[in-house]
């Protein structure tokens, strides 16, 4: 959701990991975000370009354009009301708390999301990176209700599977980059362990309380805010004294050089001012 322009190019990491308070958004006096771009995380972020974490109380964005890579609603279970969902593809829907969206722009499609009348959204807009074989696929999109969403159990805690695979279970299989999505919350004295492949990225955003989070290179103490992106983990573990709520996305980086602008990320500087040109022109497509 984030406007901020952005023109950068990504690799390799080279670091085995890093840390980010985010930046604060605000737009209005209905979005309120936290934002968390890939170049804060030394590569380590791959394969998600963006996170904002926000919550929403009214309209604010409007009908926009995404290319390139796709853009990811996750409604935390403590949101207020409908998030209304709509985009070029045909889609009009109502997100309900604890739903998630997925919306592969690809080539390019208009996609634009409000809070109802009283609603109060909490949640993440996140965009995840499309190899460059899929960035020009046709425009693609799926909701996943709250209630389809398996629960894994901890030591006085309980993880939703939203993405992918977990302890053993399998959840809803992200198209084009496999992703592990995890939403964490723990109890006072709380502890709980994702294992998976040691090649792949680990992304965490601490949403409320303090939690330590452990891997076999290292820990760090998270307050609410912080994110830390690393490399080289197959279990990782999280504690809290208090409680704490976090989020942790695990992926096979791609390791692609890219260049994004705002909502458009492409391989080279010319496709983005060609996906440009085709919203100006209004060949992406209408939301009636």
């Amino acid at each position: 959701m984030t406007t901020q322009l952005i023109d950068t190019l990504a690799g390799a990491p080279c670091e085995t990991h890093a840390q980010s308070d985010g930046r604060k958004l605000t737009i209005g006096d209905g979005f309120v975000a936290q934002s968390y771009q890939h170049t804060d995380f030394q590569g380590l972020m791959d394969p998600v370009i963006m996170v904002d974490h926000f919550v929403a109380t009214k309209p604010t964005f409007g009908p926009h354009a995404h290319a390139g890579l796709s853009a990811v609603t996750v409604m935390f279970e403590d949101s207020e009301g409908a998030f209304h969902n709509r985009d070029s593809l045909g889609n009009d829907l109502e997100l309900a708390p604890g739903d998630l969206y997925w919306f592969k722009a690809a080539r390019g499609a208009l996609h634009d999301e409000a809070p109802r009348p009283d609603a109060r959204t909490h949640a993440l807009q996140v965009f995840v990176n499309l190899p460059a074989e899929n960035r020009h696929d046709a425009p693609f999109a799926f909701h996943l209700p709250a209630k389809d969403i398996p629960k894994l159990t901890g030591d006085r805690s309980t993880a939703r599977l939203i993405l992918g695979r977990g302890n053993g279970v399998t959840g809803r299989v992200a198209p084009d980059v496999p992703l592990t999505l995890l939403d964490i919350n723990m109890q006072a004295g709380g502890q709980f362990t994702h294992s998976g492949n040691s090649d792949q990225h680990a992304w965490i955003l601490a949403i409320t309380g303090t939690s330590t989070v452990t891997w076999n290179a290292g820990s760090a103490d998270l307050k609410p805010g912080k994110a830390i992106a690393f490399a080289g983990a197959a279990d990782i573990s999280f504690t809290s004294e208090e409680g704490a709520h976090a989020v942790l996305f695990r992926g096979h980086p791609l390791r692609q050089a890219f260049v994004q602008r705002g909502p458009f990320a492409m391989d080279k500087a010319a496709e983005l001012d060609a996906v440009e040109a085709d919203y100006r022109a209004g060949r992406l497509g209408s939301i009636d």
